[in-house]
């Protein structure tokens, strides 16, 4: 008999457990469904999936953004009749664009000599200026006097003349690159080949910027030229102030010749490149061209 009421009781108080435990069961079922849902701290939830990070914050851990550098691109006219200084150029240590004279002894041998070692070429067409004798400018040059048909003619052949060209640069040129005529004709030609103008920005009253909007073409314009004096001093001067327009602007454009100052051009080219290339990079002028 007291076996029996044992066994009762313990029976008893199995059932009096099983009811309390289904009674307990939507407590813990809702409760598990609160904490996926957030309404627990999402740390205690197992594999949630991390929020993404927010654009344009800098995260823990992650080094700070740096600036972009500037750009500078350097051009070195008058190649193409083994003048001074060619040898210095192609030795430099840095890119730049190799301005190549159509019709001249070297005019093949330099514009190969340049591609040969990673540089680009573009032509440097002889132009008329406002002051000048036109014996300075070389083999069938743009004059104000010629037609639209011997223009066309002549900057056909001129391209034509110098391997590798991606563009075109004037060389002199004040009174030809201020005739809307004539540079209607240039710059058609530019869009027809697909190739860009530098306007070396002999005048202040050029049309180039005027034209090449009109018909489409891609153009940069000069912010400097190095050796517009021939002296070694004057050199080294527009080197530093090259170093101030870089501060000032994004990019700029610098132009320098082989010849008379080509030495001295080169070697101050040569020492100002480490000090220059800690704050701009030097690209070629194709990549400025807008």
């Amino acid at each position: 008999m007291k076996h029996r009421l044992t066994t009762r009781k313990a029976a008893g108080m199995l059932a009096g457990m099983l009811v309390l435990a289904l009674a307990l069961l939507p407590v813990h079922a809702a409760a598990t469904a609160s904490a996926i849902a957030g309404g627990e701290p999402r740390e205690q939830v197992q594999n949630h999936t991390p929020q993404p990070q927010q654009d344009g914050l800098q995260q823990p851990g992650q080094p700070a953004p740096q600036a972009a550098k500037k750009q500078i691109a350097i051009v070195i006219d008058d190649f193409g009749n083994d003048m001074l200084g060619t040898q210095e150029m192609m030795d430099l240590p840095i890119p730049f664009t190799a301005a190549v004279m159509p019709f001249l002894p070297t005019t093949k041998r330099d514009a190969e000599w340049a591609h040969r070692t990673g540089r680009e070429v573009i032509l440097h067409l002889p132009m008329e200026p406002m002051k000048g004798k036109k014996s300075w400018l070389g083999p069938k040059a743009i004059t104000a006097d010629l037609s639209d048909e011997e223009i066309r003619k002549r900057v056909m052949e001129a391209l034509d003349d110098v391997p590798h060209v991606i563009g075109i640069n004037n060389h002199m040129g004040s009174k030809i690159t201020a005739n809307e005529r004539i540079m209607r004709i240039v710059l058609g030609i530019c869009k027809e080949r697909g190739l860009f103008f530098l306007d070396s920005r002999t005048t202040p009253k050029t049309v180039i910027p005027k034209i090449s909007a009109e018909l489409g073409v891609k153009t940069a314009g000069n912010d400097l030229f190095f050796d517009d004096q021939y002296t070694r001093s004057h050199i080294s001067k527009q080197t530093r102030l090259l170093a101030k327009l870089i501060e000032k602007n994004d990019a700029t454009i610098a132009i320098g010749h082989v010849g008379p100052p080509g030495r001295h051009t080169s070697a101050a080219l040569k020492e100002a490149a480490p000090q220059l290339s800690q704050t701009a990079d030097f690209v070629f002028v194709s990549k400025l061209v807008r």
